[in-house]
């Protein structure tokens, strides 16, 4: 007699529930012995949901995972990254699977009164990222292929296997030897900030197993690389953005690069307004007052910082400071603020032990950031240099 078969309590498809256990698997391993046996074949079912474009099972596993098996969570996300970050080896040139392909990200950090540059870049300029970026970032003999497009964060690729896709694409662009053209038709409108981050995106493709980067080269360092990277591939970049300020991140493989750029953003955002403000008012650093506080949705999600002029409690700008990966409420989050804005040359800082809900403008939804007084308000730039700034900072 057959049994009733039991629903899953988990309330995860088949699929997940086997990504969830292989995961499990690999956190718990004690060898590496065990570790490739339990890679290979994660690694076998993620490609087959990427390849299917099943963004949704991966998605449900993640999420199984992040609320109970942290270990096994941490497993599958990189697992997912790398596989997502790589083209398909099945595609392109028939020695393809030979090769290793890596997407790659260059971040530029950049702010301005004026809209921030998102445009197809130049078949120069492209030239001259190409010559750069191989001479300074890439190890020797890799093929490169480069988008011609100048990516705002809106306009990257969203999910997974979208990325696997532009990967793939990119990848076969640079075995070929080849430009990837971006039709901007289809690309979302950029949203304006004051501070946003720019990418410029790269496929890197090498036999497998040779180094990709400059510093996996005996005689390279990731700070030689960033130093020339800023130096040379800054010049162009500057050309490229007119009318902005701009900094750049350290190329990188696209998840690790885009993760740097956020952290690096934080701080960033904070010059920017400073920046802003000391030129936009004709004031000194020292005559700006910042007000930190917490702001949470059941736990803290993020910190604001309300910009006044000293001895006055009109807040006339903010920053959003979100906490990223592990942060929590008890990391020494509000501190590592205080130090980027001294670094600033603001002095008159105020902590808030109060902390605030998620609130947002009803009008034009812009974040409400903290007051001295110990209130979520409005940001307002004095009417006569409202029109200064075309948002919120990001």
């Amino acid at each position: 007699m057959k049994r009733s078969r039991l629903g899953r309590r988990s309330g995860l498809s088949r699929d997940a529930e086997h990504l969830t256990w292989l995961a499990v698997g690999l956190a718990e391993s004690g060898s590496r012995a065990e570790d490739s046996f339990w890679e290979r074949r994660l690694s076998d079912q993620v490609e087959k949901l990427l390849e299917e474009g099943d963004e949704d099972t991966l998605n449900s596993a993640l999420d199984h995972l992040f609320a109970t098996q942290a270990n096994a969570y941490d497993e599958l996300a990189d697992l997912i990254e790398s596989r997502a970050e790589s083209g398909s080896p099945e595609s392109g040139s028939p020695e393809s699977s030979e090769n290793d392909v890596l997407l790659i990200a260059a971040p530029v950090m950049a702010w301005s009164r004026f809209a921030i540059t998102a445009a197809t870049i130049p078949s120069a300029l492209l030239a001259n990222l190409r010559v750069h970026l191989q001479a300074h970032v890439l190890a020797d003999g890799v093929k490169l292929g480069l988008a011609d497009y100048l990516f705002s964060p809106d306009q990257l690729p969203q999910g997974y296997c979208e990325t696997r896709r532009f990967a793939t694409a990119l990848g076969e662009a640079a075995a070929a030897g080849q430009t990837l053209h971006i039709e901007t038709g289809s690309l979302p409108e950029t949203a304006k900030f004051l501070s946003d981050v720019r990418y410029i995106l790269a496929a890197a493709v090498v036999p497998r197993g040779a180094a990709l980067f400059r510093w996996q080269e005996r005689d390279g360092t990731r700070e030689q690389a960033l130093a020339q990277w800023r130096a040379q591939g800054g010049a162009i970049i500057h050309t490229l953005m007119p009318g902005s300020a701009q900094e750049v991140v350290l190329p990188d493989a696209y998840f690790a690069a885009s993760r740097q750029a956020d952290r690096d953003s934080r701080p960033y955002s904070l010059h920017a307004s400073v920046a802003f403000l000391t030129t936009t008012l004709e004031i000194a650093p020292d005559a700006i007052r910042a007000v930190i506080a917490a702001f949470e949705d059941r736990q803290v999600e993020e910190y604001r910082i309300g910009f006044t002029r000293k001895n006055s409690d009109d807040v006339i700008h903010g920053v959003v400071w979100p906490l990223l990966g592990p942060e929590d409420e008890n990391s020494e989050i509000a501190q590592e603020i205080e130090t980027a804005l001294r670094a600033c040359g603001v002095t008159d800082i105020v902590q808030l032990e109060t902390r605030f809900p998620l609130e947002y403008c009803d009008d034009c939804g812009a974040p409400m950031y903290p007051s001295p007084d110990g209130e979520a308000v409005h940001a307002e730039l004095p009417e006569e240099n409202a029109d200064a700034v075309p948002k919120h900072l990001h």
